[in-house]
């Protein structure tokens, strides 16, 4: 600063004769180790006034005060002078405010502006152009760098912000979201910008692939999660992080590094391997099935917790396991979703261990909204289902695992070829899957079965469980390898279930009696 003003003084040659006067805030200047800035408000009655008069005071006091206006424009000037000194010294800062109009600022908001950050009147106008030109190098637009300025001057003449912007451009490529570079800029105080590149480095040491580090950045707070702490505290989370997934659980999730490591991970991670008995394995595999788990407080899950324990009669790893398969049953509201449901399990006669074996095999039970589970509660009962049966829940547990659409297309079909709904409720009894296969799917085995293998409908009354076999892989396959042996009049049952293990021995024995009889045959 003190350099600034020599070079302000060198322009006004009529000063030549104050150097005393200089020389003496110099001095104040650099000695002081308490300097404060104020700026008093400015007048407003004309567009055109002297900005401020700098007073140099032995206490190093530094004020600004308005002064009178003068009819030129834009030569605005703040006169320096030392307190018991006769001399001034004129700053000149008119060049500020057509540069600020070019950025889309008007008068009265550029001496807001100067009125807020002094430091402004003295920076020189090659400096804010470059810092211009540097943030709109890393995608800040007219719109954001008018915002920015406008709410946090600063980002023009703190020195610590060129490094920061260079490494966005230069090492991110300036693929860092101009909202993440407009919340940082506005809520980090720069000094806290120093050393982002180092931070980053650290991630991608510890394992966050180079092709994802960009992504992690714009989806994390970066004045939270990286410029607020230091090298070590980040380092700490993520080397905790990596008894439970580590630097998968921050690519997949990276608003984990918002969170403080002492207050919210720990705990809330400790809430789960207490339930899983001291498994780290087990409660990093939760982790990394549902990171957004670590987003819910301990007081919150284990809320959950209880409510299955006590409501359920869950033992803990029984609770456990339903967190394994459906860990996002935390998300589920337990007064408007977890209890309604459990209650109409209860309901259809389900006891407690009924309800834990239906919660592990359709656990989206508990998360799916009323609306769908009321409409194909609704297509169950039209196709003759009874309401609060075990029948019911069971058939309600596997429409779970597809779409409305798909489970009206599966109705469909069955009508189509002759069906009727209480063959449909029939087959679903026996093998409940039918209801949540693919219609397409369901279509191809059908017509494969009466066009290629010539049987009859009315075997998938019997053998519903013919339609969950794939086609290609099962069903084809073995047909075509036991027609040319037993030819076609084999049994759906006995051709499908048979382990492939005992049907390659079986199909090779066939072969070889076969071709014993072949031998016979040409021998006789």
């Amino acid at each position: 600063m003190v350099a600034l003003l020599t070079s302000f003084a060198s322009s006004f040659p009529s000063l030549s004769s104050s150097c005393s006067s200089i020389a003496l805030f110099q001095h104040q200047v650099v000695s002081s180790s308490n300097v404060r800035f104020s700026l008093s408000s400015v007048s407003t009655s004309h567009p055109h006034e002297w900005f401020s008069l700098l007073k140099c005071s032995k206490a190093s006091k530094i004020e600004f005060q308005p002064l009178r206006q003068v009819g030129l424009r834009y030569s605005k000037c703040v006169p320096v002078r030392c307190i018991n000194s006769p001399s001034t010294l004129d700053v000149d800062i008119g060049f500020l405010f057509p540069f600020f109009r070019e950025i889309g600022l008007g008068e009265k908001e550029t001496e807001s502006l100067l009125e807020k950050h002094p430091p402004l009147a003295l920076t020189s106008l090659d400096s804010l152009r470059a810092r211009v030109h540097s943030l709109q190098s890393v995608g800040v637009d007219s719109l954001a760098l008018c915002y920015l300025i406008t709410k946090c001057p600063s980002v023009l003449t703190a020195e610590e912000i060129d490094a920061f912007l260079c490494f966005v451009r230069d090492e991110l490529e300036a693929k860092i979201e101009p909202a993440q570079l407009k919340r940082v800029l506005t809520t980090a105080d720069p000094r806290f910008l120093v050393g982002f590149d180092q931070k980053v480095e650290l991630l991608l040491q510890c394992g966050v692939p180079r092709e994802k580090i960009v992504y992690v950045l714009n989806n994390v707070n970066l004045t939270k999660a990286l410029c607020l702490r230091s090298v070590e505290e980040i380092d700490r989370t993520v080397a905790f992080l990596s008894r439970y997934g580590g630097i998968d659980l921050i690519v997949k999730r990276p608003v984990i590094l918002n969170y403080d490591l002492d207050g919210q991970l720990i705990p809330r991670i400790k809430v789960l391997v207490k339930l899983s008995r001291g498994d780290e394995d087990a409660t990093g595999n939760v982790l990394r099935k549902f990171p957004a788990i670590l987003g819910y407080t301990v007081k919150h899950t284990e809320g959950h917790v209880e409510f299955l324990r006590s409501f359920v009669g869950l033992t803990d790893p029984e609770i456990f396991k339903i967190f394994r398969v459906f860990p996002s049953v935390v998300s589920a509201s337990r007064e408007r979703k977890l209890r309604p449901r459990i209650e109409f399990l209860k309901q259809c006669g389900l006891e407690t261990d009924d309800i834990f074996k239906f919660l592990i095999k359709a656990p989206l039970f508990l998360g799916l909204s009323f609306e769908n589970l009321g409409y194909k509660l609704v297509f169950l009962v039209k196709i003759g289902y009874k309401y609060r049966t075990k029948d019911m829940a069971t058939a309600m547990g596997s429409v779970t695992r597809t779409s409305c659409e798909n489970l009206q297309k599966v109705i469909g079909l069955f009508l189509s070829y002759g069906f009727s709904c209480a063959d449909i409720v029939s087959m679903s009894k026996r093998h409940p899957q039918i209801l949540q296969y693919n219609h397409s799917s369901l279509e191809e085995k059908v017509e494969y079965l009466i066009e290629d293998m010539g049987r009859e409908l009315e075997e998938l009354l019997a053998f519903p469980a013919f339609l969950g076999y794939k086609l290609d892989e099962r069903i084809k396959a073995r047909y075509e390898a036991k027609k040319m042996i037993i030819g076609e009049g084999m049994s759906l049952n006995k051709l499908l279930t048979v382990s492939a293990e005992r049907f390659s021995t079986k199909k090779k024995g066939k072969k070889v009696l076969h071709m014993i009889e072949n031998l016979n045959g040409n021998g006789g």
